[in-house]
């Protein structure tokens, strides 16, 4: 049995075939802090969010793209794990993304976390890579490819060429830290201070990064930081703007490297076919016009866009047998383990 495992910063998903996921739920645990149980997971502990007593504490157990509580999220995979691997009479090998920049310690301690399950192989990929089969794109051929994976945690812009990254960047301003924004616009020109899942839902709503034709509003509900009492406020897209604009700017600054470092010939194929952008933060509103603007090149959003890297991940799949026999130096698979 193949897994392809998209362990996320905001969402993990799992894929054990061609068709659907067989898991997509948000990377949230909740827990008991006296007794160290585990509650609830996923959607359920994600609605738990800032609605538990001082026993319970809910976390995201992976910031970044990378691990922040190794003993969480070894519980997370484990039980997403059982839940695909209903029968273990032959131990599944897994095909993981990872981030473009990441560190040996950091690679390693995700493969110490699937491991814990009891597989026979872990590989790894990176995201953008992922992204780039999951979306159908060619990257074997010698030909340029740029794509830049926006998510929750980190932003991952890569130019691909031959299975392997010319060049690549990683930031890790992304969907989080717009959250944080709007947290902080909210408690310094309201007095309001609201939760990370009210902010969420606000970003998902109205947020966009240029300057909208018609305001839309949302309304934030929390406390009012003077009085202690409940207190909502109605939020423009415009605003929300301002709030962010901040993070935009070095999402666009960042692809702009990443075009600065590229090689003649591969930005000549990219200038061709355009920059192809996945994740949830790819549908932003504005986005995609902004960075046709700086950087005159097309700009284009995946077809489900959120689920191109666990897609890619399993099509990865079909390069396990080569990966493990070393029989290609051009295997997309970065490592097996």
């Amino acid at each position: 049995m193949d897994i392809a495992l998209d362990l996320g910063t905001a969402n993990a998903r799992l894929r054990t075939n061609q068709e659907e996921n067989a898991i997509d739920e948000p990377s949230v645990i909740a827990y008991n802090v006296e007794t160290n149980e585990i509650l609830s997971y996923g959607t359920e502990a994600y609605r738990m969010l800032g609605r538990t007593s001082s026993r319970v504490k809910v976390v995201f157990p992976l910031e970044g793209g990378v691990i922040a509580e190794s003993g969480l999220v070894e519980e997370l995979v484990n039980i997403f794990m059982g839940e695909v691997c209903t029968g273990r009479v032959v131990m599944p090998r897994v095909v993981a993304c990872i981030p473009g920049e990441i560190t040996e310690v950091e690679k390693r301690a995700i493969v110490g976390a699937i491991s814990s399950f009891g597989v026979r192989r872990v590989l790894l990929i990176e995201s953008s890579k992922a992204a780039a089969f999951g979306c159908g794109i060619d990257i074997m051929s010698p030909h340029g490819v740029m794509l830049a994976d926006l998510g929750a945690g980190t932003v991952d812009i890569s130019v691909m060429t031959l299975g392997g990254v010319s060049v690549t960047k990683t930031i890790k301003t992304a969907g989080n830290a717009m959250d944080e924004e709007i947290i902080k616009y909210a408690r310094r020109n309201y007095n309001l201070i609201i939760g990370k899942a009210m902010a969420q839902r606000c970003k998902e709503a109205i947020a966009c990064v240029i300057k909208p034709q018609q305001d839309a509003t949302f309304r934030l509900k929390g406390r009012d930081a003077i009085r202690g009492l409940p207190k909502w406020v109605d939020i423009s897209s415009s605003e929300v703007m301002l709030a962010i604009a901040d993070i935009g700017i070095s999402i666009v600054s960042a692809i702009m490297d990443v075009l600065e470092q590229t090689p003649p010939e591969l930005l000549a194929d990219i200038h061709s076919d355009g920059i192809t952008l996945t994740g949830g933060l790819s549908q932003l509103i504005g986005l995609r016009e902004l960075l046709e603007r700086e950087t005159g090149i097309a700009v284009r959003i995946a077809d489900d866009p959120m689920s191109a890297v666990v897609r890619g991940c399993y099509r990865a799949t079909a390069f396990i047998e080569e990966a493990e026999a070393q029989k290609s130096s051009l295997n997309p698979l970065m490592t097996v383990y």
